[in-house]
C-alpha cells in the first residue's frame, strides 16, 4: 500500500499572475510565482528532503533539512521558506549539501527513541524515510547527557496518543490546529532544548481544548501522534475512497484497512468538500459499524409485546409483504406507506420511495428531511426556482461580510467551521443570528462584529427589520434588482419592507434586539462587496420556517448577493443525505428532481419508465400519517434508517400513533426506539458497506464505497427490491450504478451523472447535464433557474408557543461536536467520554430563581409532557432561554417539544417551547414507563 505521504509536494500551490522560469539540477522549470524552490523541485520529481514542511502548511523552515545551493547566493537557504525567481540555478544535491543533512538527522537521531522495528509507525515514519535519504548510518552521539527519550505518553485521548518522546518539534501539529482546524490548542511551550509541545495549558490532551480533528495526527511526521488503532493492530495494508455518513458537509475519506477491519481514517486531500481535513466524527467515530449492539439477522413478531424472533430473509420479507397486502385488503390502498432516510444512499432512498409510489400504489412517502429542511425547499423554489443551496464551501473564501443564521457550524458542521474561521480571521465580518452565544460569538482570534441575540422565534421579524434599513436608507443593489428580478414582485415587496411595523425599533420590542444593532448589521451586510447567508435548522425549524428562507432570500436578492463567489444563501444540511433524499423524490407531492406528482407529463414519465400507473394524489406527509394511525385509517409504515420514535416531535403521540399500526417495519442497524414499536426488522448496512452517492450541502455528489462485505448479507436496496417483489411488483438491479443510471435518466439535474463519472471526477454538483456538463458549484451565475428573481412578502405572524405563567421560559434545542443526531453510532464509539448525557444550559439569573446549582437534576416540563434531566448553569443563553439536545434517548427532549409546525411545509417547530423548569429527585414519569418497558423487553427476550 501506498504511503499517504507519497504525493506530499512540501509547500502549498500558488497561482500567482505570472510564470517564472528556472533551472533545479540542471533541469528546466515552469512555475507560477510565489512557489517555493521545494514544490518547484517537486514538480520535475526531484525529491528535497523535509521534516517540517507539508503541503498541507504553510512554509516554516525550521527543520534545516530541505537546504539548497543557489547560484550566486550565500548559504544554503531553506527550499521550503525560498520563493522562485527568474533565471534562478538552484543545486540539491551537493557533497556539501549531504553533509549538512546528515549532521541535522543526526542530531535528531541522537534524541530519537531507536525502536524503529516495533514502532507502530514503522514504514510510515517521515523521520525514518529521511534518514535513509540522506544516507544516516551511524550517530556518533551517545545518550549520556540530557534527553528527551523519558518523556511520559499521553494516552487520556480516546482515539491517539502523544509520544513525547518521539516528538522532534517540528511543529506541524501546532500549526495544523491554526492553520487547518482553527482552534489553536496546541503550542511549543519554553525554548531552545527544553521545547515541548503542549496542549492548552500543558494539559492532557482530552482536558485541553483540543477538539479531536486529528489534523494534528495527520500531519505529524513520526510516531508522536499516532491513532491507537495503528498502535493496536499495526499499519493499513489495503484503502478504498468513501464519503462520510454524519453531517452535510460529506468529508471525503481514504479507509485503510486490514483486511474487513478498519484501522484509520485518513481525509482525501483531494476531496472536493474537505480538502483533506475532518472532524472527530468522521475521523475517528466509526467503530459502530463493527459494534456488538448492530442486528445481522432479520427479525420479525407478531405483536410487540412479544419476543423477536430470528429469521432468514425470505421469511421476514414475505412475513411484511403478507401483513402489508393484508392491511390494504382490509383498510384500502392508502392504509401504508414510507419514511425515507437522509443516512442513506440516493439509490436505497430512490428504491424506497419507488417501491412506495409502484409497489405500495400511493405517494404516501415523507423524510426526516422535512422535518428539519422542507422550507428550505419551499422557500428558494418560490424564489430562485430551485430548492438547493447557492454556492460551493470554497465560496466562503471570498465572503467579505459572513451572516450566520440559526446555526452552530463549530459543532454541527466543523469542517466547513474551520475553513470559515480562516476566512474571518483574515477579515471578514461577521454577523451572528441566534439566541445563544455559540462558538463563532467569540473563540480564539474571532469575535463576532454584532451578535443579533433575538428571542426564539422571532427570526422573521429580525430579517424584516434587516431588510427595512437597506430599503428605506436606500442600500438596495438596483442595478442587480432591475437586471436580474421581477419588477412588480420587488415593487409591492419594498412597500411592504418599508413599513413601520418592520422598523428596527418595532422589532426591539419583539425580538429583544436593540434597533440600534439592528440597524449597524444590516448596514454591514448591505456594504460588503461580498455577502454570505449561512443557516440552519434555527431557520427552518419553526412555525414561520419558510416564510424566513424567503426573507432570507430577499435580503440577498436586494443586496445583489447571488450568483458568484462570496455571497450566495446557504443552508447547511443537517445530516449526511439530507438534499439527496430530498432530489431522490421523497416528499409525498413530488417525484424525484422536485416535479410534483399532479404534473401528467412527469407522472406519465415516470409510469412507462417503472411500468406502473401512478397516483396522481399527493400522499400524507409524516404528522398526517401519525394523525391517520391514531384515527385507524394508516396501518402499516415502512420506516428506513430513521428513528422517529426519538427524533420528531411530541413523543408521546409518536409513540400512540406507532402503538396503534398493525405492522410497523424498521430497517436499521441498530434496534432504536422506533423498532420497540415494530414488527419487522430489517438489518441495514452501515456507511462502509454501502455502494452508492451521498449529495451534501453545497449539491456535490460523492461516491460511497463499500470497504468491506455487508455484515448481514444483503444491501439495502436490494432487500426493498425484494419486498417490492414480494408486494407484487417487479422491481430489481443488477447493482447500484444501475440505480443511478436510472435516476439520471429521469432526472434533468442529474442527466450527467453515472458512477463511471464520479470514479473518474471524484465528484461533481448538480446540476450536471447538458446545460452545465461540469457541473454547477454556483448556481444563479447569468440568470435565476426560474428566470427572474421573486420577492415574497414576508408577514411576522408570532409562533403560538408562547412562554406563560406555567411556562415561563423558552426552551430551544440543538446538537454537539462530538454526538450526531439521536445518537445511535456516535453513542456506540468513545465520543460518548465527550457528551455522556443530555444536560439543560440555564442562565443563573433563571437558575438563582429557582434555587438550582450546577449538576442539579431538574424537571422540564411543557404542555406536552415532562422530563427529568441535569442542569448546567450557562451565559451561554440569555435570562428566559433554556437548551438541551437530544443525542439520548433515556432524556426524552422532544417529549416536551410540541405538534407545531412551518405553515407551509409541516417542518415541526423544535426550536421554541415554552416550558418551566423546577428542581427535581427522580426520573418523569414518561422516563420510568420507558425504564420499565425497556426491562419486559429484555426479560422476554432472554426467556
Amino acid at each position: 500500500m501506498a504511503s499517504r505521504r507519497d504525493n506530499d509536494l512540501g509547500t502549498p500551490p500558488k497561482h500567482g499572475p505570472e510564470t517564472v522560469q528556472l533551472t533545479i539540477d540542471g533541469q528546466p522549470v515552469s512555475v507560477p510565482s510565489g512557489t517555493s524552490v521545494m514544490r518547484a523541485a517537486a514538480s520535475i520529481d526531484t525529491r528535497i528532503p523535509k521534516l517540517c514542511a507539508t503541503d498541507r502548511l504553510e512554509a516554516f523552515g525550521s527543520c534545516r533539512m530541505c537546504l539548497v545551493e543557489i547560484e550566486g547566493r550565500k548559504g544554503t537557504p531553506a527550499s521550503c521558506t525560498t520563493p522562485v525567481e527568474a533565471g534562478m540555478a538552484v543545486s540539491t544535491q551537493t557533497p556539501r549539501l549531504e553533509a549538512l543533512r546528515r549532521g541535522v538527522m543526526e542530531l535528531y537521531i541522537s534524541d530519537h527513541p531507536l525502536d524503529c522495528l516495533t514502532c507502530s509507525a514503522n514504514g510510515d515514519c517521515e523521520l525514518q524515510d529521511t534518514a535513509g535519504e540522506v544516507g544516516l548510518r551511524e550517530v556518533r552521539y551517545g545518550f549520556e547527557g540530557e534527553n528527551h527519550l523519558a518523556e511520559p505518553v499521553d494516552t487520556s485521548n480516546p482515539y491517539f496518543q502523544f509520544d513525547g518522546s518521539k516528538c522532534i518539534v517540528c511543529s506541524r501539529c501546532v500549526r495544523a490546529c491554526d492553520e487547518i482546524q482553527g482552534t489553536l490548542a496546541l503550542t511549543v511551550d519554553s525554548r531552545g532544548f527544553d521545547s515541548k509541545i503542549s496542549a492548552s495549558l500543558d494539559e492532557g490532551f482530552f482536558d485541553s481544548e483540543c477538539v479531536s480533528c486529528g489534523a494534528c495526527v495527520q500531519v505529524c511526521p513520526t510516531a508522536t501522534l499516532m491513532e491507537k488503532s495503528v498502535v493496536e493492530h499495526g499499519q493499513p495494508r489495503r484503502s478504498v475512497k468513501t464519503t462520510c455518513a454524519y453531517c452535510g458537509v460529506g468529508c471525503s475519506f481514504i479507509a485503510e484497512l486490514q483486511g474487513d477491519e478498519v484501522v484509520r481514517m485518513t481525509p482525501d486531500t483531494e476531496g472536493g468538500a474537505n480538502e483533506g481535513h475532518s472532524c472527530v466524527k468522521g475521523r475517528f467515530a466509526w467503530g459502530y459499524a463493527s459494534h456488538p449492539d448492530r442486528v445481522l439477522k432479520p427479525m420479525v413478531r407478531e405483536a410487540i409485546t412479544d419476543a423477536w424472533r430470528e429469521v432468514e430473509w425470505d421469511e421476514a420479507i414475505a412475513f411484511a409483504a403478507t401483513r402489508f397486502k393484508a392491511i390494504q385488503s382490509e383498510h384500502g390502498t392508502g392504509a401504508i406507506g414510507g419514511i425515507t432516510s437522509s443516512r442513506c444512499t440516493n439509490e436505497e432512498v430512490y428504491v424506497v420511495q419507488k417501491m412506495v409510489r409502484a409497489a405500495f400504489g400511493n405517494n404516501n412517502v415523507d423524510t426526516c428531511a422535512r422535518v428539519c429542511h422542507s422550507p428550505t425547499g419551499y422557500g428558494l423554489k418560490n424564489t430562485f426556482g430551485t430548492s438547493a443551496g447557492t454556492q460551493d464551501f470554497r465560496s466562503v473564501d471570498e465572503a467579505d461580510v459572513i451572516l450566520v443564521i440559526g446555526a452552530n457550524p463549530t459543532d454541527a458542521h466543523p469542517v466547513f467551521a474551520s475553513r470559515m474561521k480562516q476566512r474571518l480571521r483574515t477579515g471578514a465580518k461577521l454577523i451572528v443570528i441566534d439566541p445563544r452565544a455559540t462558538d463563532l460569538v467569540r473563540s480564539p482570534h474571532i469575535q463576532a462584529d454584532h451578535h443579533l441575540q433575538l428571542r426564539p422565534g422571532t427570526n422573521v421579524a429580525v430579517v424584516n427589520a434587516l431588510a427595512h434599513v437597506i430599503v428605506t436608507e436606500e442600500r438596495v443593489n438596483t442595478r442587480f434588482v432591475a437586471e436580474r428580478c421581477e419588477d412588480e414582485s420587488f415593487a409591492r415587496w419594498a412597500e411592504f419592507i418599508a413599513g413601520e411595523e418592520n422598523s428596527p425599533e418595532a422589532v426591539e420590542a419583539i425580538s429583544g434586539v436593540p434597533a440600534e444593532t439592528l440597524r449597524q448589521a444590516a448596514r454591514l451586510y448591505a456594504g460588503g462587496s461580498n455577502g454570505a447567508i449561512y443557516y440552519g435548522l434555527g431557520v427552518t425549524e419553526h412555525s414561520q420556517g419558510s416564510s424566513m428562507v424567503m426573507g432570507m432570500a430577499n435580503l440577498a436578492m436586494a443586496t445583489g448577493n447571488i450568483g458568484r463567489n462570496g455571497v450566495g444563501v446557504n443552508p447547511l444540511r443537517g445530516q449526511n443525505n439530507v438534499q439527496g433524499s430530498c432530489d431522490m423524490g421523497s416528499f409525498p407531492h413530488e417525484f424525484p428532481g422536485y416535479r410534483h406528482v399532479s404534473d401528467e407529463a412527469t407522472r406519465a414519465l415516470f409510469a412507462e419508465a417503472w411500468s406502473q400507473d401512478l397516483s396522481e394524489e399527493p400522499g400524507l406527509r409524516i404528522p398526517n400519517m401519525l394523525s391517520a394511525a391514531l384515527d385507524g385509517s394508516f396501518k402499516g409504515l415502512f420506516v428506513q434508517g430513521e428513528d422517529i420514535a426519538q427524533s420528531d416531535p411530541d413523543t408521546q403521540n409518536v409513540q400512540a400513533a406507532l402503538r396503534a399500526m398493525d405492522c410497523v417495519i424498521v430497517q436499521d442497524l441498530f434496534l432504536n426506539e422506533t423498532a420497540a414499536f415494530a414488527h419487522v426488522f430489517l438489518p441495514g448496512t452501515a456507511f462502509l458497506e454501502k455502494d452508492g452517492t451521498f449529495i451534501n450541502a453545497e449539491r456535490r455528489i460523492n461516491r460511497v464505497r463499500p470497504a468491506m462485505p455487508e455484515k448481514q448479507g444483503l444491501s439495502e436496496w436490494e432487500t426493498v427490491c425484494r419486498l417490492a417483489r414480494a408486494m407484487g411488483y417487479h422491481m430489481a438491479y443488477p447493482d447500484a450504478a444501475a440505480i443511478m443510471d436510472e435516476i439520471a435518466a429521469l432526472t434533468p439535474s442529474f442527466a450527467g451523472v453515472s458512477f463511471d463519472r464520479l470514479d473518474r471526477e471524484g465528484s461533481v454538483q448538480w446540476p450536471c447535464n447538458d446545460s452545465a456538463p461540469q457541473g454547477t458549484p454556483i448556481m444563479h451565475v447569468d440568470g435565476f433557474v426560474r428566470g427572474k428573481g421573486r420577492f415574497m412578502l414576508t408577514q411576522f405572524i408570532p409562533t403560538e408557543e408562547k412562554a406563560s405563567r406555567r411556562f415561563p421560559l423558552l426552551l430551544t434545542t440543538g446538537r454537539i461536536l462530538s454526538q450526531y443526531n439521536v445518537g445511535a453510532q456516535t453513542r456506540r464509539t468513545e465520543n460518548s467520554r465527550w457528551h455522556e448525557e443530555d444536560v439543560l444550559q440555564i442562565h443563573p439569573v433563571d437558575a438563582e430563581t429557582r434555587g438550582l446549582k450546577e449538576g442539579d437534576m431538574v424537571s422540564l416540563s411543557s404542555r406536552k409532557g415532562a422530563v427529568s434531566i441535569r442542569a448546567t448553569i450557562s451565559e451561554r443563553v440569555p435570562p428566559g432561554v433554556v437548551y438541551t439536545t437530544f443525542h439520548h434517548p433515556d432524556s426524552g427532549a422532544n417529549v416536551v417539544t410540541t405538534e407545531l409546525s412551518d405553515w407551509a411545509t409541516n417542518c415541526p417547530e423544535y426550536k421554541v417551547t415554552a416550558v418551566q423548569v423546577a428542581p427535581v429527585n427522580m426520573p418523569s414519569d414518561w422516563q420510568r414507563n420507558r425504564a420499565e418497558s425497556q426491562r419486559k423487553h429484555d426479560a422476554i427476550t432472554a426467556e
